[in-house]
């Protein structure tokens, strides 16, 4: 064979290939963009994106981060919140709190919270920062409060004939040490502490709510309600399912039609994850209960 027709050949046949993968490259491109509704990222205008607050509370940036970078995204028009928590840290609770909050006043978008088998406590603390809140009938939700837990294991010292030693700066410098009761003196300051967390929750809801001080602080004595309890009591607005909240949504920022739905990716831990810490999203608030470190908490026990 000529060795002009061999090179001729030759080219063909990587032009081709090059042209195939070309075609592929950009077919993939295309789906990736204008995909379904549960597609993590798309170019469509008038999209509604859906967030999933989910278990215990014990960081706030990965949710921020997303919800900022929703923000940034022209073409999200509104975020539908599904909340599944029974709450968790206090400071975690109130950091997703003001970013919904900043969120909403920075961008002009709605928010809608459709509550899960539980929104309570620090989840329900969440849900008020929302331009409205939806529950189903049998919906946990309510629990506003603070709870402060931590073990005791002085008597378990005094059988192993041991002995806890502490050098202090003042009183209160090991208040709630493990290793003794606690004093009047600390037992005051504590629930003081718990006061002032408690009230910046009764604030919290009474603003969102849009009700009098009093009467949050009558329905807050740590008790919880059913979506139907809740709806009766003004702690949400409406007894309706996901759907619902989603065509709520929908008509507050004025679409018609079905809404392009966008969701993040779920996050997938590995065993190097699980190792090094980066796990924040699926340990509890405080995995030791042995842990001597008192941890507040708006969380629904």
């Amino acid at each position: 064979m000529p060795a002009s027709r061999s090179n001729f050949l030759l080219w063909l046949v990587l032009g081709g290939g090059a042209l195939l993968f070309f075609t592929v490259s950009l077919i993939a491109v295309a789906l990736l963009f204008s995909g379904g509704p549960s597609s993590s990222f798309s170019l469509a205008s008038g999209q509604i994106a859906v967030l999933d607050l989910e278990g215990i509370i014990f960081d706030s940036r990965d949710f921020n981060d997303q919800l900022k970078e929703y923000g940034n995204r022209s073409s999200i028009k509104a975020v539908v919140l599904r909340i599944n928590s029974p709450g968790g840290g206090v400071a975690a609770s109130q950091e997703i709190y003001e970013a919904v909050k900043k969120f909403r006043a920075e961008t002009k978008k709605k928010v809608v919270v459709s509550m899960s088998s539980v929104a309570a406590s620090g989840g329900y603390y969440i849900a008020c920062a929302a331009d409205k809140i939806f529950a189903n009938p049998g919906s946990i939700t309510g629990s506003i409060g603070v709870i402060a837990e931590w073990y005791n294991y002085g008597d378990l010292l005094k059988w192993a004939k041991l002995q806890s030693i502490v050098i202090k700066s003042g009183d209160l410098k090991d208040a709630g040490s493990p290793t003794r009761p606690l004093t009047d003196a600390e037992k005051a300051y504590f629930q003081g502490l718990i006061n002032n967390m408690y009230d910046q929750f009764v604030g919290a809801v009474a603003l969102g709510r849009k009700m009098n001080v009093q009467t949050v602080r009558h329905l807050a004595d740590g008790r919880v309600y059913t979506g139907q309890e809740a709806k009766a009591n003004g702690l949400i607005h409406e007894i309706g399912t996901s759907e619902d909240a989603l065509s709520a949504d929908t008509k507050m920022v004025g679409s018609s039609g079905e809404p392009r739905l966008l969701s993040p990716p779920k996050r997938k831990l590995s065993l190097i994850d699980l190792l090094f810490g980066d796990s924040r999203s699926v340990v509890a608030l405080n995995p030791d209960p042995s842990e001597s470190q008192i941890r507040f908490a708006y969380l629904w026990r």
